[in-house]
């Protein structure tokens, strides 16, 4: 799979230092395309909103906090609807896929993308691919009807289905161009964006009408730019019940140990909010803070500090913290990500193994893994109603002609993003940034920071502890790109 070329780059610059990293158009390679007045304006229920079309110029900051005498900085295009349409709503053909690991949210992303198109748009040709990218080309499709979506929130997963690798770009764009697809909206991670990229870009040097729209999913929360991704809010929220049930067995037993492993394959976000909102972990152990087990300040000492003070302990451990300290084997799955050991079963029988050498200090320890279960679950309130804003944002983009875009959060406001800005790196805990230290202080545990990382690179993203919310939707945190 490609890199998506430096012609997606559309860059506005004005007075001040502000920039504007616009997203692609369809009138960028396609001329004198018509145009036909937006749907919405005989809706009644949208007519009485007054200004509910969003400027043109509207856009939105990349970070809030400025000094008087900094540039405006980075900008994104403001998401909603416009005045003007450049898809009559009988001419649209769309289709949804979805790919990657399941995570709380998908359905309720399908299904406000149906009921978008149709209330809003009168849209009422919408398609399901089957079973991820490969369903483009190797499996039938699903009509998607507002009927058929009605009650999918409730449950979880996708039902639409899902899997990683299958992108073959020719294959894919074949199948939109011979099924007269002009509307795609890819539901997926950072690797499944890089393939929405070029496929994109394989659309276009065809020159063919079709908008390609990406909803960024990850329940790890690694996608850079937006302050978090759909799911996020519910995995935290569910890490809880498996947090409280390793506490209640740690207390309820003689130097009680409750191991929990959560979801974070490179950042430890859920690991971190878990513990942050919990506030009965002891220890939390995520991948950009490297630990070590044996000697002064490290994880052992801790462990029997804790035990003697408290007489229980609960270690809360992302998946991909303290793989250095494994040997790991260089495989990976259909998407590219390196498959990492069961860390938790390790750290497991680390510290039992340590304590069966101290005969006088005898330990019960339980060991917890509730991903598939957080993964499975239907959103909760909050994420349903990011979800939703989601959803519609990506159909009043796609409506308004633009492509190539991913639909995100941006500073507690919906924004179009460029493809590569949310594929050109991971988004990770800092660990010099005020978060993890608030996390520390929380759990008074060992930073396990030495001499040797020092030199760690300052955060160079500015905190936004308090975004204004004018205009009712969910505020995001710019410092950790996470929920309110």
């Amino acid at each position: 799979m490609g890199s998506p070329s430096n012609q997606q780059m559309k860059v506005v610059n004005g007075e001040y230092g502000y920039v504007l990293q616009d997203v692609p158009h369809l009138t960028d390679y396609i001329q004198d395309l018509p145009t036909y007045p937006n749907p919405l304006r005989s809706i009644p229920a949208y007519s009485v909103v007054k200004q509910y079309f969003v400027d043109m110029d509207d856009s939105v900051p990349e970070k809030v906090v400025v000094h008087k005498d900094t540039p405006r900085g980075v900008h994104f295009r403001r998401a909603g609807p416009r005045q003007k349409v450049y898809f009559a709503s009988d001419e649209v053909h769309a289709c949804i896929v979805t790919c990657g690991g399941l995570c709380p949210g998908l359905n309720t992303v399908i299904r406000e993308i149906v009921h978008s198109l149709d209330y809003m748009y009168g849209v009422n040709k919408v398609l399901g691919i089957d079973g991820g990218y490969r369903g483009f080309y190797a499996k039938n499709t699903i009509t998607l009807t507002p009927k058929v979506v009605n009650d999918i929130h409730k449950r979880g997963g996708t039902i639409l289905g899902t899997s990683r690798g299958g992108h073959d770009t020719m294959k894919i764009v074949d199948s939109i161009q011979d099924r007269g697809i002009n509307q795609v909206y890819i539901i997926g991670g950072d690797g499944t964006q890089k393939g929405a990229a070029v496929i994109f870009e394989e659309i276009r040097k065809r020159g063919l009408k079709v908008a390609v729209a990406g909803i960024p999913k990850t329940i790890d929360n690694d996608i850079p730019v937006i302050d978090r991704s759909f799911g996020f809010d519910t995995a935290v929220e569910e890490a809880q019940r498996a947090i409280n049930a390793a506490h209640v067995e740690a207390e309820s037993a003689e130097n009680g140990i409750g191991v929990v492993k959560l979801m974070g394959r490179y950042s430890g976000f859920i690991a971190m909010y878990a513990t942050l909102a919990s506030r009965d972990v002891d220890c939390c152990l995520i991948p950009e803070s490297p630990f070590y087990l044996e000697g002064k300040g490290g994880l052992f000492e801790y462990i029997e500090k804790t035990l003697k003070e408290n007489g229980h302990m609960v270690i809360v451990i992302a998946e991909g913290a303290g793989q250095e300290l494994l040997d790991t084997k260089n495989e990976q799955d259909a998407s590219g990500n390196k498959l990492l050991q069961d860390v938790g079963l390790w750290i497991s029988q680390k510290i039992k193994e340590h304590f069966a050498k101290k005969n006088k200090i005898p330990i019960t320890l339980k060991y917890i893994d509730p991903t598939y279960m957080i993964r499975a679950i239907p959103s909760n309130a909050s994420d349903n109603v990011y979800c939703t804003l989601l959803a519609q944002s990506a159909v009043h983009g796609a409506m308004a002609g633009f492509t190539g875009f991913t639909s995100g959060l941006v500073n507690g406001r919906q924004t179009y993003i460029p493809f590569y800005r949310i594929t050109e790196k991971q988004h990770k805990v800092v660990i010099t940034d005020r978060m993890w230290a608030r996390l520390l202080a929380s759990t008074n545990q060992p930073s396990f920071l030495g001499s040797k990382d020092d030199g760690v690179e300052d955060n160079d993203e500015v905190e936004a502890d308090e975004v204004e919310n004018k205009d009712g939707e969910n505020q995001g945190n710019k410092e950790t790109g996470t929920m309110k």
